[in-house]
């Protein structure tokens, strides 16, 4: 069989970033909210520590994915919209997407409080069913995120413009969560090992041995009841 001709130079979209960043902290998300329902359950009932750690939990996710949609919010929709107008269908999805996402996170922080300061079945009860809502949420709006708007942005949009979404991600991590942020992340990627080498320094990536992953292993056992 002949190979297939390449199409001329001016055919390929030059990329202007590299934003598989997005899919890397979607897995976060996705890894996250899906074990959530199982954490909540798995508190005893009265068991006001444990629940206070999940509950920690809970909200560096809620306030994390807040931020998340904060910043496309912000900066990315309207710059897709301008820079790339046949991307303008898609956009409109993703921000009906966030719409329904605020209120099944809405519902979640509602919840949070009162499951925290009664570890109760019946006040898990809402909490559950709003951490569901979420992943039925996320599993229509990541994928197609993904799929989407993904390529679309490494067209269009500058290196420092997706460097910031990152570190406006970094500055919503409630104060004593970073180690805990962190270890979500890398846990979650399919390589953990290649992530790190991609986006810490040695130094940093040593801190992360020796300091880091070990209290991220011990707010893991306390999540799980250990």
């Amino acid at each position: 069989m002949p190979a297939k001709a390449l199409p001329a130079t001016g055919d390929i979209p030059h990329k202007t970033c590299d934003a598989s960043g997005m899919a890397e902290i979607h897995r976060m998300y996705k890894h996250g909210f899906k074990e959530a329902p199982a954490l909540v359950t798995g508190v005893k009932s009265g068991d006001l520590e444990h629940a206070k750690v999940v509950a920690t939990q809970l909200d560096l996710l809620s306030v994390s994915l807040h931020a998340h949609h904060e910043g496309e919010d912000q900066r990315l929709w309207g710059a897709l919209e301008s820079r790339a107008p046949s991307c303008a269908v898609d956009v409109d999805r993703m921000k009906s997407h966030h719409a329904n996402l605020a209120i099944e996170l809405k519902k979640l922080d509602a919840a949070l409080p009162l499951w925290r300061a009664s570890a109760k079945p019946t006040d898990a009860k809402p909490l559950v069913e709003a951490i569901e809502g979420i992943n039925k949420a996320l599993g229509i709006h990541l994928p197609d995120e993904e799929k989407n708007i993904v390529p679309v942005m490494e067209t269009v949009i500058t290196q420092p413009e997706v460097d910031w979404f990152s570190k406006h991600g970094q500055k919503s991590t409630p104060k004593g969560q970073g180690w805990n942020a962190l270890g979500a992340i890398i846990s979650s990627q399919p390589d953990p090992d290649a992530w790190l080498r991609k986006h810490l320094p040695p130094p940093v990536r040593l801190i992360w041995k020796w300091v880091g992953s070990k209290k991220y292993a011990q707010t893991r056992a306390a999540l799980e009841g250990k």
